[in-house]
């Protein structure tokens, strides 16, 4: 099964549950959210005019829209270059596309998959796999996203961005235990204050995207 494919690269995980962590970024083509604070807004539309080959893709040394299609087999060959066990399959919006054949695949060869995810497409994977959900508040996530997520992050950018967070776990009927986390948008002050103070009074974790306060990919 092949992937349309924006970028591949090795960094460390910034945000959520597996903040630190050395992984392999999977980036796929293709979002119909189109948050207006998105930062890789180059990954939104998947046109047939920015199809490249797999080399160039993979030497990519700046974002663009340009992506390529890849195959489960290519993408592993790519993979073993690197150390990192950890697999990011990220966007765009990843769950436009089957991704059980790739996270059973990789589970296979020794890889641990996450998925980021805003939960508007059912999550196709391996059982496995963990699932961050990141729900965008002009589009209501899936039950079926909310029921198979293992944490779910919510960017916040003001204080009213909380009574979304609110509306959404008092819909939760399940028993399952998840990692709830606010991430402030775009490192904004006033956010983060609110974020650190509502993670404090409601004993969730904060996400603060790590990795741009070092400044790396």
């Amino acid at each position: 099964m092949h992937y349309p494919i924006n970028e591949i690269f090795q960094t460390i995980q910034g945000e959520g549950y597996y903040t630190g962590t050395p992984s392999i970024f999977i980036r796929l083509q293709g979002c119909p959210v189109h948050c207006h604070w998105c930062d890789t807004k180059y990954t939104w539309i998947c046109s047939d005019k920015d199809n490249v080959s797999i080399k160039e893709v993979i030497n990519k040394n700046k974002a663009n829209k340009k992506w390529s299609l890849i195959n489960v087999k290519d993408i592993l060959k790519i993979l073993k270059k690197w150390t990192a066990k950890h697999v990011v399959i990220s966007g765009g919006e990843p769950c436009l596309y089957n991704l059980s054949h790739i996270t059973r695949t990789l589970e296979t060869e020794g890889y641990r998959c996450q998925i980021e995810t805003s939960g508007i497409q059912n999550i196709i994977c391996s059982f496995n796999t963990w699932i961050t959900l990141s729900p965008k508040q002009n589009i209501k996530p899936l039950n079926q996203s909310i029921i198979r997520s293992n944490e779910i992050k919510f960017p916040i950018f003001k204080k009213e961005d909380l009574l979304y967070v609110n509306n959404i776990l008092l819909n939760i009927k399940d028993k399952k235990k998840r990692i709830i986390s606010l991430q402030p948008v775009s490192q904004n002050q006033e956010a983060l204050n609110i974020c650190i103070s509502a993670c404090i009074k409601n004993n969730w974790k904060l996400s603060v995207q790590l990795h741009k306060y070092l400044n790396v990919q």
